[in-house]
């Protein structure tokens, strides 16, 4: 049976919760290769909504779920999720989670910075989650990185946090801030670092030994592509490898582990915070999408922007990310159009390009050109087979799949798991 990479194609929040809760399901380990407790999910299950930053969807049914090393970790972070989770039912041991003992810590000074830093930004404001994502991220690429095995170790912590307070401190007299307190950062560490330790092993040893047995093997993305630190609309992006490549090197599994890569793609294109949206809706119709799409983050409850699909950007996420299907969400929010767009190219300074460029302010520049379809009055709500979809739904999913490139793997049309049609099984290759 083939392993699964579950990703969003666009700039994340494509409801990547359900269909990942729905692959948990049928899985025998979920793993987190990247991001932190930026990333959200939310999962309905019958009566039931869970909400997770940090913990792989997994967890909710029982499967071993496995935190890699591509993560950075906010140990306080992970406890209030696990108490929280805990106080609605959910059971979390040491059996059925693993965090990668390699994994670098998120520190209180990193979410301090990364607030100091977006308020003197001005214009240049990335509009981050400020929970210090990338500045703990700078410090792993920095080499003074805290890490999850370092809590077993903290009488021994003095050569890493002299390296860490020599570039803080620097940072932080800028701001006019007073230096890091070591002595409380230690106390702090010593009072979490139980709790952590409870979890933490060589996971690429745990996951060799799941991969020998045969188990089926998830990997659970975060964020989108277009959210990534090297293939996204930089730099308004997240800190790491959003892509399907970064499985291998964020769990510790080699690069012919991803199996089938299953892009998140949502019917038409959101994004929370800053940075450029080529399709960017400011009318009736964008408001439209926000209030039926119900479009919030589930970490932030920043209202999303809305607008039309964007062939051009999924077709590049997808080249980028090797992806083998996709899996089309909220088709539902569409119901009820008169008139559907689709971009399908760009002008850029008078020039009719088919591919996002790299420069910022040439992506900022950007206009859409557009193919207008007719919508349906029907709806799609609840369809659970192609019979049960209007012919111009089905029409403007297949116009989809010409655009992108990329086969259709299912269609979602809600939030609850079942209601979605299948058309081929990730897990079956």
């Amino acid at each position: 049976m083939a392993n699964v990479t579950v990703i969003g194609a666009q700039w994340g929040d494509e409801g990547k919760g359900k269909i990942v809760d729905w692959l948990a399901s049928r899985a025998d380990v979920v793993v987190r290769f990247q991001g932190g407790h930026n990333a959200g999910h939310t999962l309905v299950v019958g009566n039931t909504t869970y909400k997770l930053s940090l913990l792989p969807s997994g967890i909710v049914t029982g499967t071993l779920s496995i935190i890699g090393n591509g993560v950075v970790l906010d140990p306080w972070a992970l406890k209030a999720e696990i108490e929280r989770l805990e106080g609605q039912g959910v059971k979390i041991t040491p059996a059925n989670l693993a965090i990668a003992d390699n994994c670098p810590l998120i520190l209180p000074v990193h979410s301090e910075l990364d607030v100091m830093r977006e308020a003197a930004a001005g214009k240049g404001k990335i509009g981050t989650t400020g929970r210090g994502i990338g500045p703990a991220y700078e410090d792993k690429v920095g080499r003074r990185a805290i890490r999850v095995c370092d809590l077993a170790h903290l009488h021994e912590l003095e050569p890493q946090l002299d390296r860490l307070c020599a570039h803080h401190d620097a940072l932080r007299a800028g701001f006019g801030e007073p230096p890091i307190d070591r002595a409380a950062l230690k106390e702090k560490l010593s009072e979490i670092a139980p709790f952590v330790q409870q979890y933490s092993q060589p996971v690429w040893m745990r996951l060799r030994e799941e991969r020998k047995k045969g188990s089926r093997i998830l990997f659970e993305g975060a964020q989108g592509v277009l959210l990534d630190v090297d293939h996204g609309t930089y730099p308004f992006v997240t800190s790491s490898n959003t892509v399907s490549g970064s499985v291998a090197s964020g769990s510790g599994l080699g690069p012919n582990s991803a199996g089938f890569v299953l892009g998140i793609v949502k019917a038409y294109t959101t994004r929370v915070g800053s940075g450029p949206f080529p399709t960017e809706l400011f009318d009736a119709d964008g408001q439209r999408l926000g209030e039926r799409g119900h479009e919030f983050g589930t970490v932030t409850g920043r209202q999303r922007r809305c607008g039309w699909f964007d062939a051009v950007l999924v077709r590049q996420s997808c080249a980028i990310s090797g992806v083998t299907g996709i899996a089309l969400t909220k088709l539902d929010v569409l119901d009820g159009f008169e008139k559907i767009r689709i971009c399908t190219g760009y002008r850029l300074h008078g020039e009719l390009i088919d591919y996002l460029p790299a420069n910022a302010a040439d992506q900022e520049a950007l206009e859409p050109v557009y193919e207008e379809m007719d919508g349906w009055s029907e709806t799609t709500a609840g369809a659970r087979r192609w019979a049960d979809l209007p012919a111009q739904a089905i029409k403007y999913i297949r116009r989809i799949e010409e655009l992108i490139e990329c086969p259709v793997a299912s269609v979602s049309t809600s939030p609850e798991r079942d209601d979605t049609i299948l058309v081929r099984d990730p897990f079956e290759g």
